[in-house]
């Protein structure tokens, strides 16, 4: 409940700072544009509460209403704060300009004008014009000025300046946000690509060099996708002819009730060795816990492996492929065991290991496992957020290495994952299909 307190409060403040910002600095009070802008503002903030919240306490179906919009305003009002937020310094200097730019009156110095300026805010009651000084010669009557980010009825040119300086940081700041997110939609609507990547084990035994491991992860079926999404990623990876297909968790957004159908395609899967599959923390975000999608996805023909391992056999050559649970399982005591995973195998074969978060790789290296393969981060999804994900995992997207205590590394290979979760945008992070070819 802590999350859902905090909802309404990051909205709130969110769309205030934006309000100020890109409705209250370029707009004049009482008129129509400021009011149509601030109930727009109003009614989308409300959207996207009702979407993020939806589908936590309000069920599937008041979700999948308020989906498309909740969620693409959420990736436009986060890219306004970014484009808000960059333009505050040019739009300060340019508003320290107009200020200093303001004309003096025929017998006023500069500074006097800028002192007036200061002092006619205090407006009469009437509406006339405060004056500073008398109406002798070399004084003329001061021109009220609005607060920084307002405006008067009567316009005087550094009103008109500064009304301008804010409109056009508004239309920067609503170009390019308007610009990535049909960027991002575009990126995270379309084809995954395809990344063959070639691994080097130093235990694999040179029969088995070429073996081909399809990786796919946060398929995230959910309220913005349909069947087609699935029957695509599906279609895809057969078109790689892989030896092994591996799905890393976060598969579903949902019950198996409201996605069943959805995934119905898996069972199209083809490789020589067979599919397999282990959870994300989605999985046990569902309501009824993760044991439906585990038992929905082995009907389609895809093994999950649950802190357990199966022996890949190529060309005469061994190697294990082990699976461990996501360690949001271990609040209901079905969390990660690796030691179960692992114990009792042969340590002169290599280890591959199918782990849904990138920050288990930790334990991986501490246990001898060759190679970890990930998901979890989206690639970040939507830049900058590559650059808060590794506050928390320590690879966002590609392959990396973790040294061992005792000599060598365990490498770690992050998918960026062929779907999305919330918005439907990606940019800087596209969808990805992992084609992972292990080499002596």
């Amino acid at each position: 409940m802590g999350f859902l307190a905090m909802i309404p409060v990051v909205v709130i403040v969110a769309h205030y700072y934006l309000w100020r910002r890109l409705v209250r600095s370029t707009t004049r009070p009482g008129s129509v544009p400021r009011r149509v802008l601030t109930w727009a503002l109003v009614a989308f903030g409300a959207v996207m509460a009702i979407t993020m919240i939806g589908g936590r306490v309000g069920g599937f179906g008041l979700e999948r209403i308020v989906a498309w919009p909740g969620y693409l305003w959420l990736a436009i009002m986060f890219y306004l704060l970014v484009f808000t937020l960059v333009m505050e310094i040019p739009r300060a200097v340019a508003g320290l300009l107009v200020r200093r730019a303001r004309p003096a009156g025929p017998g006023e110095s500069p500074e006097a004008t800028r002192a007036g300026s200061r002092l006619a805010g205090a407006a009469q009651p009437s509406g006339r014009l405060a004056e500073v000084g008398g109406r002798g010669a070399g004084t003329a009557p001061a021109e009220r000025v609005a607060p920084a980010d307002d405006h008067p009825v009567e316009a005087g040119p550094v009103v008109d300046r500064r009304l301008f300086v804010a409109r056009t940081a508004a239309a920067i700041v609503g170009a390019g946000a308007l610009a990535t997110v049909g960027y991002g939609t575009r990126m995270a609507l379309g084809d995954p690509v395809i990344e063959r990547v070639p691994v080097r084990l130093a235990r694999l035994d040179p029969r088995m060099s070429g073996l081909k491991i399809a990786v796919v992860s946060d398929i995230h079926l959910g309220p913005l996708t349909g069947r087609g999404h699935t029957e695509r990623i599906v279609r895809m990876i057969n078109g790689l002819e892989a030896d092994v297909v591996t799905i890393v968790g976060d598969l579903v957004d949902g019950t198996v009730a409201e996605l069943g159908p959805l995934a119905a395609p898996l069972r199209s899967l083809e490789s020589r060795y067979g599919a397999y599959f282990v959870t994300g923390n989605h999985e046990y975000y569902t309501p009824g816990g993760a044991q439906q999608w585990i038992d929905e996805v082995g009907s389609l023909g895809v093994r999950p492996l649950r802190n357990e391992r199966v022996e890949i056999r190529h060309a005469g050559a061994v190697l294990d492929l082990a699976g461990v649970n996501d360690l949001n399982g271990q609040s209901s005591g079905d969390g990660p065991d690796l030691a179960k995973a692992l114990g009792g195998r042969d340590a002169a074969r290599p280890v591959v290991l199918l782990a849904h978060q990138p920050v288990q790789v930790t334990q991986a290296a501490a246990n001898g496992v060759d190679l970890q393969l990930s998901g979890h981060t989206h690639g970040g999804q939507m830049a900058p957020f590559n650059l808060v994900v590794p506050l928390q995992q320590p690879v966002v997207a590609g392959l990396a290495e973790v040294p061992r205590a005792g000599g060598g590394a365990t490498q770690v290979y992050v998918t960026r994952g062929a779907g999305f979760w919330g918005p439907p945008v990606r940019v800087g992070a596209p969808p990805e299909i992992t084609l992972i070819e292990l080499r002596a």
